[in-house]
């Protein structure tokens, strides 16, 4: 692990990313990681999840984890409670929402959109719709249209392999609706098109707001661009070591990968300051 120092910092908040962060490659929460968040619950620090997935995926997470705080899908798009009703909400207009559709297709991404807690895509089976079924536990429905759904958007998913795709989206439609929409990578395939207020910052500047936590006693965990936004807002955070050079300098402290218990590492030494399970 990389950091100024290993002391643990007056937390009293930690806001993790889920996919590439709390949870396994395979998208599983190990033993430690569960052990890990119930500890930081008994020293009277208060822990949440933020995610691009939406309320519905995370479910599973929120009932293993007894989560009791406000938690943040689609990026901050939604902010829900842990019985998943509504706390706030960041939508995407349909004219902009059509617009985005546009450039995506013109760069050949496949598109996927949601309202909600519902997935819409074109293609059963087109890429990593499978994958992320998997991920969120329940299955998209299948439209041969957008057209009448645009009207309560929270996310709009470009998906491709194609990393140049990819980076050609990214900037023109930040170029073009930059003022209008937050377009961030959540995974090196998917692209996050949502609200501007929908962004791991505001999840930092929301929260703070909601459990009046100063942002300076927020930590925060990621491992994607994305959440080098929220990096910026709080007063500690933590990269993990299979982020990208980028992101690990971005951040407070570097820990291991998620192939590597990476984030209850983390937990045990910059938020409990060694007192996590088996570093007593």
């Amino acid at each position: 692990m990389a950091g100024t120092q290993d002391a643990p910092h007056a937390v009293r908040l930690v806001v993790a990313d889920v996919d590439g962060t709390l949870v396994t490659p395979d998208k599983i929460l190990t033993p430690r990681a569960r052990a890990v968040v119930r500890t930081i619950n008994e020293a009277g620090i208060a822990f949440t999840i933020t995610s691009s997935r939406p309320p519905l995926g995370m479910k599973t997470l929120i009932d293993d984890l007894d989560l009791r705080e406000p938690v943040t899908a689609f990026n901050g798009g939604l902010v829900v409670r842990p019985d998943l009703s509504i706390i706030r909400e960041h939508l995407v207009t349909g004219r902009t929402a059509r617009s985005i559709i546009g450039i995506l297709t013109k760069h050949e991404l496949d598109v996927w959109v949601y309202r909600d807690n519902d997935w819409y895509v074109t293609s059963r089976h087109g890429p990593h719709v499978d994958r992320e079924e998997w991920t969120v536990r329940f299955p998209p429905t299948v439209v041969s249209t957008y057209e009448g759904l645009l009207n309560r958007v929270i996310k709009i998913v470009g998906v491709s392999d194609d990393d140049r795709a990819m980076a050609r989206c990214v900037t023109e439609v930040r170029q073009r609706f930059g003022h209008l929409v937050s377009a961030a990578l959540s995974q090196p395939y998917y692209l996050d098109v949502t609200h501007p207020k929908a962004n791991k910052g505001e999840v930092v500047s929301a929260l703070s707001a909601l459990l009046a936590i100063p942002a300076a006693e927020i930590a925060t965990v990621g491992d994607m661009p994305n959440d080098v936004l929220m990096f910026r807002r709080s007063g500690v955070s933590i990269a993990m070591g299979n982020a990208s050079a980028d992101v690990q300098r971005a951040a407070t402290f570097v820990t291991t990968s998620n192939r590597e218990e990476g984030f209850a590492l983390a937990m045990e030494r910059f938020v409990l300051g060694g007192l996590g399970p088996g570093h007593g």
